[in-house]
């Protein structure tokens, strides 16, 4: 079939705000598959369906989300929103891509804690464990081989997994210190740091788009002032729920700093949650003791299975700290998913709409590209040091076997990754049969809770 000239294109019209806002809330219910599922259900409907955005003005959008921390299926979904329809668009689509998972990990954080200690509930999780190492485990292979271009990426790699296995470096330290590196390495050897492989994207004719190479929308527009403003009302919003603790709540200090720790979280989640999870675990299990480790691993069995960005899993912690501090308390334990919700995502939507106006006149900075190639790689050792850290959890157990080995659950990491690496069976179908394997060993005597 020969492609339209300019001269016979279909122009296609503006979609309406409704048409947009019943999509993106569609997409928060869908939304499962982790972020390459959900940029593809976006791709689908808004670029080969309606044609709403060309594919390069996508894949332009696509890329920026990449290099900023955070998860970048939900900040795609903003600023293709704010591209539709301006900084209301981009709010509607960013706070539906999640709300659902909200509410939804909010019910399973309320079962978790109401009826996990029955036994054929733990069971479940008992199957459900080392199908989570398995997931992370899988991670890393794909993280790492888009990663990890050349010698240095994987010397970086290695070293950030030192750093923050044996040493107990923060995460946010080996961040910087993957940066400092590269712009030292921009200076000293620029060369050392181009990825090999890359071809331009190659124009073709978008005139059947609403929003294609050529369009100028008078929303997107850069301006400092407007910069002012957004960044003035994102203070306030950051500021507002530190007064409303101190008038409301009881130890507004424990509010405080949940709300602290989770936007240093969100500031520095490079590479999605897999990255990030070590430094939540490693400060909100080991050091705050908000929650235990095999907690922080239910948590992410239970991020795995709703829709929506796996960064939720932040908000399951945030409920068991709450619900921890305050003695069992459902209601503090709600409260806390929720703050931490908000302050994993208010980064989200102010790197959107401050940036994507800048994004829009500019092109691709090959240096900035460079540099985040090397705090990615960093990323690949922290997942690294994730599956480890998991995998010690849920394989190391007391009376699990002669040398204190589970083996059901070392065996069943092995299944998983052959299962889902090899042929290729989904992850939700997958946890469904891990929590049927773990009930069927409560059955047969195998494990007791």
């Amino acid at each position: 079939m020969q492609p339209d000239s300019p001269s016979t294109a279909i122009t296609v019209s503006k979609p309406s705000f409704k048409e947009a806002f019943f999509f993106w809330l569609k997409l928060g219910f869908i939304s499962f598959g982790g972020p390459a599922g959900q940029i593809g259900i976006m791709h689908a409907f808004i670029v080969d369906q309606k044609k709403w955005v060309s594919d390069s003005r996508f894949l332009h959008a696509l890329n920026y989300c990449m290099l900023l921390p955070g998860p970048e299926a939900q900040q795609l979904a903003t600023y293709i929103g704010w591209l539709l329809h301006g900084v209301r668009g981009g709010l509607t689509a960013g706070i539906l891509f999640v709300l659902p998972s909200v509410f939804i990990l909010l019910a399973l954080s309320v079962v978790y804690v109401t009826y996990g200690s029955i036994p054929w509930v733990a069971a479940l999780f008992y199957g459900l464990k080392p199908a989570v190492v398995a997931i992370v485990a899988l991670a890393l292979l794909k993280i790492g081989k888009k990663a990890l271009v050349s010698w240095l990426h994987y010397v970086l790699a290695l070293l950030s997994f030192i750093f923050i296995f044996f040493l107990d470096i923060p995460f946010p330290l080996i961040i910087l210190g993957a940066m400092v590196v590269a712009f030292l390495m921009l200076k000293v050897f620029p060369g050392a740091l181009q990825r090999r492989g890359h071809e331009e994207y190659k124009a073709a004719d978008e005139s059947g788009y609403y929003i294609n190479t050529s369009t100028v929308l008078p929303d997107t527009v850069f301006s400092w002032k407007r910069v002012g403003r957004q960044l003035a009302m994102a203070a306030l919003l950051w500021l507002a729920p530190f007064l409303l603790f101190y008038l409301l709540l009881q130890d507004s200090s424990f509010w405080n700093h949940l709300s602290l720790f989770f936007t240093k979280a969100a500031l520095v989640t490079f590479g999605g949650a897999y990255a990030v999870l070590p430094y939540v675990a490693q400060v909100a299990v080991e050091k705050l003791n908000w929650l235990s480790s095999h907690q922080m691993i239910d948590g992410l069995a239970l991020g795995e299975t709703t829709p929506g960005p796996l960064i939720m899993v932040l908000a399951f912690v945030g409920f068991m700290a709450g619900y921890n501090h305050f003695a069992g308390s459902l209601l503090m334990g709600s409260l806390g998913l929720l703050v931490t919700t908000y302050y994993t995502f208010l980064p989200c939507f102010l790197f959107i709409l401050v940036g994507a106006p800048l994004v829009e006149r500019t092109q691709s900075n090959a240096g900035i590209k460079a540099v985040l190639s090397f705090v990615t790689a960093a990323v690949v050792g922290v997942i690294l040091n994730l599956t480890v850290y998991f995998g010690q959890a849920v394989v190391l157990r007391e009376g699990g076997g002669i040398t204190g080995v589970d083996y059901f659950s070392l065996g069943w990491i092995i299944v998983s990754i052959l299962a889902m690496y090899r042929f290729k069976i989904g992850m939700i179908p997958w946890i469904a049969v891990s929590a049927a394997a773990g009930l069927a060993m409560y059955l047969l005597g195998y494990f007791q809770p």
